[in-house]
């Protein structure tokens, strides 16, 4: 039988992170508030490990969590197994020549006894931690935070 952190967390994650807008009057467009888009692959590991790879293309409408990424951070951390099920990591990676290094929490979210079509799913927070060219001539800085999702495939 496999172990628990197999079961739970190994495979591929479609995820999305959020920019925490709070006035709705800035946000009638809900893609202004996209700050990421990808797929988090998780990797078996020892059961307290979290490894794996945030990845992703750039054109969203030909995404496939199989195609060669045009981007990618390796993820590292660690799974904790109390109430909610908790993985906190970090992804490093040179994008376009560039360092990136980003932060997460996550949460795993309990299916619903009565739910249909449920996936697994995990919600959480991101932040960046060094600032890095934002591919618009600019910089996007350090210290930026958003909340994020993954529903396992």
């Amino acid at each position: 039988m496999a172990n628990l952190h197999e079961e739970t967390f190994q495979g591929i994650w479609t995820y999305r992170s959020w920019l925490n807008e709070t006035d709705l009057t800035k946000t009638a467009d809900v893609n202004n508030l996209l700050f990421g888009a990808g797929y988090i692959r998780i990797d078996p590991s020892m059961q307290t490990e979290f490894k794996g790879l945030i990845y992703g293309q750039n054109d969203l409408s030909k995404a496939d969590p199989h195609a060669a990424a045009d981007w990618a951070l390796n993820l590292k951390g660690s799974t904790n197994f109390g109430n909610p099920f908790t993985v906190r990591f970090q992804g490093k990676g040179i994008v376009s020549g560039s360092e990136w290094i980003y932060d997460y929490v996550g949460y795993l979210v309990l299916p619903w006894q009565n739910g249909v079509q449920q996936k697994m799913a995990m919600v959480g927070s991101i932040v960046r931690v060094i600032p890095h060219p934002n591919g618009s001539g600019g910089i996007s800085p350090a210290g930026v935070t958003a909340s994020w999702y993954a529903v396992k495939n």
